[in-house]
Order: structure tokens, then sequence, then C-alpha cells
């Protein structure tokens, strides 16, 4: 029997990278799961490779309607949920001085707010005793020249988890950060490729993470294998963030 047997998981941001990977592993762990992307054909093409116990819903976390819709169609199907993996996110590099205002919403609309409204809005499907995971980075607490905007988002994830484990303690829902380093994932292959290569060079393991990586400290989080753990923050980011 799998660690997710007969569950029902929400993931974020699941038509590509971590998402994707996470998605692909609860399956095969026994959960149902519902992935959204912002776009259709790659979120189609992620549930086609997925295969059965998957169902994907079109939209983008930083717009309040679309997680309306998502848990519409949650709810229409009768189920209840077990996990969210509030993983949607997007990375920009911008030096102080370069900062626009277009920067700063983009990111923020995205990596916090949306993460804030989808847990928020599942609330009221979400089974007593569920758990909730976010995906963090080890960003939040590295300073890296042109990429803490992007860190800052990060660090609110962070405090998120201290709050809602207090908040949610009377229901037994756990609240847990994941945070990955480098991971090859497209986000990875958006930036510039001089700041991946600094950043690599600190990386005691002396390589990227793999998707896959990721994945299973997620399961991890969200199974009952971590049924005493909340409001912690797992860095999964081959010792950067330890030295």
């Amino acid at each position: 029997m799998g660690k997710l047997q007969g569950k029902v998981a929400v993931i974020t941001g699941g038509s590509s990278g971590i998402g994707f990977a996470a998605a692909k592993l609860f399956v095969a762990e026994g959960a149902h799961v519902f992935i959204t992307g912002r776009r259709q054909k790659e979120l189609d093409e992620a549930v086609s490779a997925i295969g059965g116990n998957v169902t994907g819903i079109q939209g983008d976390v930083a717009k309040l309607a679309d997680l309306d819709r998502l848990y519409e169609n949650v709810n229409a199907t009768g189920r209840r949920i077990d996990i969210v993996f509030a993983n949607a996110g997007i990375a920009e590099f911008a030096a102080l001085g370069n900062i626009t205002e277009a920067h700063f919403d983009k990111l923020f609309s995205t990596n916090v707010k949306g993460v804030l409204f989808t847990v928020q809005k599942a609330l009221p499907l979400l089974n007593d005793g569920g758990s909730i995971v976010l995906t963090g980075s080890v960003a939040s607490v590295k300073g890296t020249p042109a990429f803490w905007t992007y860190g800052a988002t990060k660090a609110d994830i962070r405090n998120f988890v201290r709050g809602w484990t207090v908040e949610l303690k009377d229901r037994r829902i756990r609240s847990n950060v994941l945070s990955p380093g480098p991971i090859d994932t497209p986000i990875i292959g958006q930036q510039p490729q001089d700041a991946i290569a600094s950043v690599l060079s600190t990386i005691p393991m002396g390589r990227i993470g793999e998707a896959d990586e990721v994945a299973k400290a997620a399961l991890f989080l969200a199974s009952d294998d971590s049924t005493f753990l909340t409001g912690i923050e797992l860095f999964v980011d081959g010792g950067r963030a330890q030295i």
C-alpha cells in the first residue's frame, strides 16, 4: 500500500518542475491529485504523462477567481482534501537600482499572495489532520546578489507556517516549508547562467539538485511519516544553507 493511499492532494504549479515530479510520485503512492498550471497545453501534457488519478485545472494562483474555480472543481467531485502543496512560484533576478514596481508586484503576487490564498481557500475542504506543504527556497536565508526580492517572498512563506502551526493546531493540520536549493527545472533555465554558476559554486555537494529529490521530501512532509513535524523548514539544497 502506498504512503498516500486514498488521499487527495492539490498541487499548484504541477505541470512542470518540482510540482510535476511531486504529482507523479503522489499518484504512484496512491493519491488522487489535482494539479494546476497557467498554460493549458503544458497542463494537458502533464496530465497525460502522469496517467490515471490526476485532474488538471488551468489557473494562475495570483488570480483569486482561478483559485475559487480550482476548489469548486474539487468540491464538484465530492472529494475532500488531505494535502495542499502550494508549490507554484516564479523567480527573477534584479539588482538594487534596477527594481521595478512590475518586478516587485509580479513576484509578491504569485509567491506570497498566491500561496496565502491557495491555502486559505482550501481550508473549508481540508480534512482535520491534513498536511500543508509550501515551497520555499534557500534564497530566503542566503544573501544572493540581485535575487533578494525573490528571497524576501520566500522568507514570507517561512513566517506563514509559523503562524499557521499555531492557528490550525486545534484541527491537527500540520504546516511545513520545503526549501530547495538550485534544482534542474525550467525556472533555472530562464535565469542568467553566470548567476546560476555562482550559486552552484557554493553548494557543498557540488551539483544541482533534481526535481525528483525534492518530490521525495514533499512526500515525506505530506505523508504520515512526518506526523510529529510541524512549523519546520526542510532544506533540500545540497548543504548550501547549512554552511
